[in-house]
């Protein structure tokens, strides 16, 4: 059985309904840092910081743990990274940056013209003074205790954003992207060795993964007239080829396939143009390769 953490804070809200979209719901009562999982792979489940989680993950105090690749490079946490699940603080799907920004009026374009010993706020200091040190620059980092983007005082902050949208509302601008980073899904080393530890970890990132999958896609059945059937199955974006069932009544088939939802609305009206029947669109919960 696994011990599990998860973040706390910007990751809390999207990594607790991806558990629960995943049959994995998480149980605690209101500031509780201590969960359940009502699932036989899962002893106990902790709430955590994710800057906290690598070094815990590492130092094995849990086998598995969510966090994003910042505060795994942050921390210089050895651990194994089992798969990225391709969300962020926000958004279901997609990155964070972590980037170098500098008061908007300032004639700098990018990190190489800050001028040595410059004075930057982050809370991202060993990513930073790796970054100004492969570039032969010296600078002064300050540790920031949140809030960076209010650090006006500073030459440049190194910060996470989504948008940019807070940094150029405070009057910053973005020079340089330092980092990609997304959320993972990393394991102790000593437990991912384990034979059964290891199963039950691939198990448990098999449903998260068929949930991210499956996000933003629906399937789309619909009867077909033979005379119909390649003008219609050539008009489906499918994942892979679209399943197709003969029908109890000869010259008929049944069409399945996994589409985009955004392209639903214009599809339907055209599959329908082009011969397809009674067409039904169905939510997909996990899609699993």
């Amino acid at each position: 059985m696994l011990s599990v953490a998860l973040p706390k804070g910007s990751l809390e809200e999207q990594t607790l309904r991806l558990f629960k979209q995943a049959d994995l719901e998480v149980k605690r009562a209101d500031r509780e840092y201590n969960a359940t999982i009502d699932d036989e792979r899962i002893r106990s489940v902790k709430i955590l910081r994710p800057q906290e989680i690598p070094v815990f993950v590492e130092q094995g105090y849990f086998d598995i743990g969510i966090t994003g690749l910042d505060w795994i490079l942050e921390r210089e946490a050895d651990v194994v990274e089992v798969c990225d699940l391709k969300f962020s603080k926000t958004a279901e799907e997609g990155t964070v940056k972590i980037v170098l920004a500098v008061q908007a009026d300032r004639n700098i374009k990018s990190a190489k013209d800050l001028p040595p010993n410059s004075r930057i706020s982050t809370e991202y200091p060993n990513i930073t003074r790796k970054f100004f040190k492969k570039l032969g620059i010296p600078v002064q980092i300050f540790f920031s205790y949140g809030a960076t983007e209010a650090k006006d005082m500073m030459d440049a902050i190194v910060e996470l954003t989504e948008t940019g949208e807070t940094l150029r509302k405070n009057n910053w601008k973005i020079v340089e992207t330092i980092l990609e980073s997304s959320t993972k899904l990393i394991a102790n080393k000593d437990a991912w060795n384990d034979p059964q530890k290891r199963r039950e970890i691939e198990e448990i990132a098999t449903l998260l993964l068929g949930v991210i999958e499956a996000r933003g896609k629906v399937l789309l059945s619909m009867n077909v007239a033979e005379k119909h059937l390649k003008d219609v199955v050539s008009a489906l974006p499918a994942m892979k080829k679209p399943t197709i069932s003969p029908l109890y009544e000869p010259g008929f088939y049944a069409v399945e396939a996994v589409v985009s939802k955004k392209d639903v609305n214009t599809l339907i009206p055209k599959l329908k143009s082009l011969g397809a029947e009674d067409i039904i669109e169905l939510n997909i919960s996990k899609i699993v390769k």
